[in-house]
Order: C-alpha cells, then structure tokens, then sequence
C-alpha cells in the first residue's frame, strides 16, 4: 500500500527544555564518533489511540531537560572529531493527519514499504551534522490511531540509549511529575583512548584505509535494485535451527538465527563466489558490563564483533560451524583489554569498518522498544521506518521468543534468500551449495 500523503499543521517546531540546561561540548567516544554511525536511527510505533500534541510536546520539554544532549547540536572539530555543543537549541517536532487508518497500516507493515517515510519530517540540510540530533513526527489517523516516528541521532545514542531515552519520555508522558526510573549519564570519557595508544589485537572487523578486496560484495548488492525482505522465525522454527546444534553445542537463539541468516545470505548471492574467499559477520555486542559503564549511560556502548569463514567452510558446512564462529566473535568481546585496543584503534580515523565482504546484523529485539507505552497502551507495530542493507533483528508484538528478520536484497537474490531462510531443518543435509 502506498502511504499517503500527510497534512501538516503548519511548520515544524523547536522543542527546547522547559528549564536551564548546561551548556558546553559534550565530548563523544571513539565508539561515537565513527564514520559508519553517521546516520540517525529511525524508529515508527503505530499506536490504537492518539495523544493531545500538546501533552506530547510538553513532555518532550521536559524529558530533554534530563537528555539536554539531545536539544543540542552537532558539530566538527579538529576536521574530523564530532561533538555536541549543548545549547539547549531543542528537538524538532512535526504535527501531522493522514486519512489512512491502523488496519490499513498494520496489513502493510508485513513488509517494509518505502513510502512510510512520508511519516517523519524531511528537513533540508545540506550535510549530517546540521541535522537536529532528536527529530519527532506526530501523526494521527483518521481512524483515531497515532503514528510516532522519531529520528535519533546514532553518534549521541545507540539503540539502548535510544530505548532508554523513548521510555523516560513515555514514562515523563504518563506522570509527568515522576522521577526518571534511570537517570542519564552523559560523559563519555570512560571511553576516552589511551594515551600512547595500546592496539594489541587483531580488530578483523576493521580496515586499513583504501583496501582492495577480492571480491566487493557491498559494491555488487549496492548496484542493483533492493528489494525489502521480512521474515518471522518463530520460537518453533527458532528450535529447529537449534537443534542441528546441540547436544554437541549450546547457543542462544540469536547466535542461532544469526549465523543462519548469514550463511543463507551467502548461499544466496547472485554469481558463484570463490570457495576460499573470507566472507565476515558484524553485529553488536553490548560491552556495558566488560568496561564497567555507569548505570544509564546512553552514549555508543557497543562494538561489532566480526566472524570470519570462507564461502566453502559456511556453505557447504553445517550450521553448527557457522554458530561456532559466531561464539568465538562474541567471547573476544567479552574481555577489557580487548575492547579497550578497540577504542584505541579507533583514535586512528583512517580505520573504517570493513563492509567489502560483510552482512552486518543490529539486535532490536531485545531493546524493549514494543513496550514504549505514552500512556494509551503499547505500540501495534514498531519498527524502522524503512528497510536497508543492514540486517535488523526485530521484535514480534505477541511473541517475545520469536524473531523478525529484516534486509534489503537485490532482485535477483530474493527467491533464494527466502528459500533458504524458511527452508526446514530437515532438508539441510540435501541441499547443494546454491539454489
């Protein structure tokens, strides 16, 4: 369905705090500051009933009197190092109707649709840094619904961050003369690199600059059409899966799903990849609890482990090998010093990640979003409000064990990506490399 049009009620507006804030630049990580999260995370909750607008705003007043960063603006230093100037310039806060209703939304959320963008405000600025950190749409329906997409900056909050900014909003909505349930902590020098720099490990997930791969497979899906694929593992398929594992080996359900969405992505590439080329896995890991961060602290406190395998060892393996990889990725990260050469690596901003052979998956099913409640109830639908190269891993309403996988293909991948996501643990031994 292609989403209509919105009307807007006249132009958006500043949201600043209701009270003085401090002001001065708040310092951001390595683990902020990199190239590859220069974008805003985009989040879309569809709820049943709306909320007075004016409610909604003077909450968000309030709620960034806490997150004051957020009310603040980017801005470059030194060339290439980002920080906030908190000025307590405010959030950007859009109001808006649209005739279609939540039935209609929900039958098109089965599968992303590129038109939802119409639902969060597009403000013209000529690069990332002029972008407000914090930009919220406020739709209602005409059914009487509400669509809330936000935009949050990913160099000032990760994905608990930004979970745990929505929830003291929802929960300042709700009674606004409550205490947050987590305070913010905003400083990020408990990640600041040392000083000589200590890069003792091997960071596979990281590249020299200019390098020259093999094969660019990020290159080879970037050149085609994308076309948006969703997938529901339920905890029954979830099981399947599982089960090719143990007893030998123990996973969890998304070392499960993620080395299987891995090895079908590979199966799934339109041309015959050679059989020793090393093809990677990155995904989050949140490193709070290894380098001992403040209760919340909302800045980037995660890194991306990497698996490494080739073609032939990942596709024509059984799925326990590629979940071994995956296990042995995590366990890296579960060590201080490790992460601390991490953040020290990073002091280099010739270092980027390195995409060239790489799917990258993002754990949102896990963040809590689907239990945001502003005081009308939880959302029928949350989710991105489009579709990318990367992987995301959502949350199904209903189902708190099951999983929705969530990735843009090419054209020519998409039979095959579904075909070997869905497929039956049964069928695994009888199946060729490719389809």
């Amino acid at each position: 369905m292609e989403a209509p049009d919105c009307i807007y009620r006249g132009q958006a507006v500043s949201i600043p705090p209701t009270a003085p804030t401090p002001k001065h630049s708040l310092y951001l990580s390595n683990l902020d500051d990199q190239n590859f999260l220069r974008f805003s995370i985009k989040y879309l909750f569809l709820f049943n009933k709306s909320f007075s607008f004016d409610v909604l705003k003077s909450s968000l007043g309030r709620v960034l009197v806490d997150y004051y960063p957020l009310a603040g603006r980017l801005r470059c230093v030194d060339d290439h190092k980002l920080e906030v100037d908190c000025n307590g310039q405010g959030a950007l806060f859009a109001e808006a109707f649209t005739h279609t209703t939540v039935h209609q939304l929900l039958e098109s959320s089965k599968t992303p649709n590129k038109s939802w963008k119409k639902f969060l405000y597009k403000l013209e600025a000529h690069t990332f840094i002029d972008v407000p950190p914090l930009i919220v749409q406020v739709t209602r329906l005409g059914c009487g619904g509400m669509i809330l997409c936000t935009a949050i900056n990913h160099c000032v909050c990760d994905g608990i961050g930004t979970s745990q900014f929505l929830h003291a909003w929802a929960q300042l909505t709700r009674k606004p003369e409550a205490e947050l349930t987590i305070v913010p902590f905003h400083w990020r020098h408990v990640l600041k690199p040392r000083d000589p720099a200590q890069v003792k490990f091997r960071h596979a997930g990281y590249t020299a600059p200019n390098p020259t791969p093999q094969v660019d497979l990020l290159k080879l899906i970037q050149s085609q059409p994308l076309v948006p694929t969703s997938f529901i593992l339920t905890p029954s398929h979830i099981l399947r899966l599982k089960k090719q594992c143990v007893p030998s080996l123990k996973c969890t359900s998304f070392e499960t799903v993620a080395a299987h969405t891995w090895r079908s992505w590979i199966r799934s590439v339109d041309q015959s990849l050679p059989s020793k080329l090393v093809v990677k896995l990155l995904f989050s890991v949140n490193v709070r609890r290894i380098v001992e961060l403040p209760q919340g602290y909302y800045g980037n406190g995660f890194l991306l482990a990497c698996a490494e395998s080739s073609v032939e060892e990942l596709v024509e393996g059984n799925l326990r090998q590629g979940v071994k990889v995956v296990q042995e990725a995590k366990a890296r990260l579960k060590e201080e010093e490790y992460v601390r050469s991490m953040v020290d690596l990073l002091e280099d901003k010739t270092v980027k990640t390195d995409l060239s052979t790489s799917l990258v998956i993002s754990q949102w099913s896990r963040l809590g979003l689907e239990e945001v409640d502003f005081g009308e109830g939880k959302p029928l639908h949350m989710g991105p409000l489009t579709s990318d190269i990367y992987c995301l891993f959502l949350p199904v309403a209903g189902d708190a064990n099951a999983i929705r996988v969530l990735l843009s293909v090419p054209e020519t991948m998409v039979e095959r990506f579904q075909y070997h996501m869905m497929r039956q643990s049964s069928e695994e031994k009888q199946q060729n490399r490719f389809f």
